[in-house]
């Protein structure tokens, strides 16, 4: 499915007519089902076997009532009325006692359930999101559908299950209350299901456009999502501060909240006005049953147990019409918030599972072939016609203005994008042919927009080879290479030491910190074969930088390196250099060959150097 057809797939699916919403319930119930009986078999048997106690059980208290109001009235007064009615009043009151304790089954049932099935839907939900493409993940649309399924989805596989239950429940009802009431009229059943019919069909249609309003606001929602983000979290608190921009976006959010607000209210504001005036319906239609039966029985046409069971029979044979009604209107409420989960899992995956471990040529290197991009929805390349090869011990320094396409290029050389146009080979193997772990184990990336993991020392470190060695030793060699070792040393719990502000005892660090703590979570993949460093200095001081480099050169026989940077410094420490502009390649050649060519890349080492002077 295509993410750009997501909001017309979504309003078609919002606007069908009442007859089809009402057919529609069976849809996911099949695939619901399913979740919750891999959850738990035995929570779903004790479910089943529950629903059909509490299906089956009142219309026999009903039964048992009407026997012990004509007992009273034939043997009030005599000897044996304590005898004859007491038998009666005990097993009323143990099948209630069986209807309480098979209600209070249902629901630990479900709390149980509900618990369950959320951890396993939203895992569903995360490891989908692992198995597509980065263009994918970074589109809007895509993360309007993952809002909205990790919003509702997780609980609604459950709740649709409960109400095929407990329409079940109210069927098993229906149908033994039917038995009594055909007794005293078959009109009266029908008159049951003419009360409750009205609301129903207000209720399906106040449900589809409760579900367009969800689905076609996600984009707002989001933005308030942000918005609460930007306010709340302590890594935006300077600069809304500093740029006084606490007072700006809280109108903002406060805006986008009336706005919001006004169409919950009108929904609202619609769905009970029209509720009040079909429930006075349905109380019209049920008094008018119970004139119905107490005329009968005046008349003698009943007896006084008889015309008790009728109205018992009424008053709970409306209710589970209406409960009923009402869960078929759910279960049709469940499907439409499902369908968003089911149209995400059917997204076509991009990370495959299976593939080559070992190219066909090893130890060849890179190899680029008229590289070329579009991100999705753009018209413009984001880079064009690129083409370069790397072998042990070569390194490539990329140098360009911001937006010249160096990153996407890294992006698409670990094949975290498919290329639109050419190739790029490892090991003589074309990267969408290897299997991604596969693949990646050979690469070791530090991005200039590197993650910060509110976790340990040691483990955001670690997470750079989690398969591999996580002794002490092993993270104290990868923390040397990456200079975080001297400030690690002078933390309290060194490499056990919480990092960041999320939880108790964390410890913040500085940016230039931060980033030797990335560069040693680089370094800590001794296996890979082609080092990538995207700004890997940004945030240091210039000694830093040097001694980061000098570390680089360490690795240069036996690896690839491939560094971005501003810094023209450091650029010229490799062996080749390439100038990218509007996604291609300009100028390429040594820093002596460049310089002397008097092009781009002399104009901005000279404009560089002049700083210093």
């Amino acid at each position: 499915m295509s993410l750009n057809n997501s909001k017309q797939n979504d309003q078609s699916k919002a606007e069908p007519s009442y007859l089809q919403n009402a057919a529609s319930v069976h849809i996911y119930l099949g695939r619901a089902f399913s979740l919750v009986w891999a959850t738990s078999k035995p929570l779903t048997l004790v479910m089943a076997l529950a629903t059909l106690l509490v299906g089956v059980l009142p219309a026999l208290a009903a039964y048992i009532g009407k026997l012990i109001v004509d007992t009273v009235v034939a043997t009030q007064g005599t000897e044996q009325a304590l005898g004859e009615v007491l038998p009666y009043v005990a097993a009323e009151g143990a099948v209630i006692i069986t209807i309480l304790v098979a209600n209070k089954v249902l629901e630990t049932c479900r709390a149980l359930l509900r618990a369950q099935l959320g951890q396993q839907i939203n895992e569903m939900i995360l490891d989908k999101a692992q198995r597509l493409s980065l263009a994918q993940i970074e589109d809007s649309e895509f993360n309007d559908m993952i809002l909205k399924a990790r919003r509702d989805a997780s609980t609604r596989p459950l709740s649709l299950v409960n109400r095929a239950f407990s329409l079940a429940k109210n069927a098993l009802q229906l149908i033994s209350f039917s038995v009594l009431l055909w007794q005293f009229s078959p009109w009266a059943i029908l008159l049951l299901w003419i009360a409750a019919l009205p609301a129903f069909v207000a209720e399906i249609k106040f449900s589809g456009d409760a579900f367009r309003l969800f689905t076609f606001r996600s984009p707002d929602r989001r933005k308030q999502l942000y918005l609460e983000t930007v306010l709340g979290r302590e890594d935006s608190a300077k600069e809304v501060k500093i740029f006084g921009l606490s007072v700006p976006l809280m109108q903002r959010y406060r805006d986008m909240f009336a706005r919001l607000y006004r169409e919950d209210r009108a929904l609202t504001l619609r769905r009970q006005w029209w509720g009040a005036w079909l429930g006075v319906f349905g109380a019209v239609m049920l008094y008018g049953a119970f004139a119905w039966v107490v005329a009968s029985t005046a008349m003698g046409h009943q007896t006084l147990g008889e015309m008790t069971m009728y109205l018992l029979l009424f008053k709970q044979g409306q209710s589970a019409i209406s409960d009923s009604l009402a869960d078929l209107n759910g279960m049709y409420d469940d499907n439409l918030y499902m369908s968003t989960l089911y149209d995400l899992l059917a997204l076509p995956d991009f990370e495959k599972t299976d593939g080559v471990i070992q190219g066909a040529i090893p130890g060849q290197g890179i190899r680029v072939e008229n590289l070329a991009f579009k991100y999705p929805g753009s018209d413009d390349w984001a880079i064009r016609d690129v083409s370069f090869s790397l072998s042990a011990g070569d390194s490539l320094a990329i140098v360009g203005d911001n937006g010249a396409g160096k990153t996407t290029l890294i992006k698409l050389l670990a094949g975290l994008y498919p290329a639109t146009e050419g190739r790029v080979y490892f090991d003589g193997t074309p990267v969408e042919e290897w299997n991604p772990e596969a693949l990646r184990v050979k690469l070791a990336v530090i991005f200039q927009d590197f993650m910060r993991y509110q976790f340990s020392v040691g483990e955001n470190i670690g997470l750079g080879d989690h398969d591999g060695d996580q002794s002490e030793s092993a993270l104290e060699r990868a923390a040397q290479l990456g200079m975080a070792k001297p400030f690690i040393d002078e933390l309290p719990d060194r490499f056990e030491t919480q990092l960041g502000k999320w939880f108790n005892n964390g410890r913040e660090l500085s940016g230039g910190q931060w980033q030797k703590v990335a560069l040693s979570r680089a370094f800590k993949r001794d296996g890979a074969e082609l080092l990538v460093m995207d700004e890997p200095t940004a945030a240091m001081d210039a000694d830093a930088e040097a001694e980061v480099y000098e570390r680089v050169a360490e690795v240069l026989q036996s690896k690839m390196v491939i560094l971005i940077s501003h810094r023209f410094s450091t650029v010229r420490m490799a062996k080749n250099i390439m100038v990218m502009a509007q996604g291609q390649v300009i100028e390429r050649g040594t820093h002596e060959q460049l310089l002397a060519l008097d092009g781009r890349y002399a104009e901005l080492f000279n404009k560089q150097a002049r700083g210093y002077q």
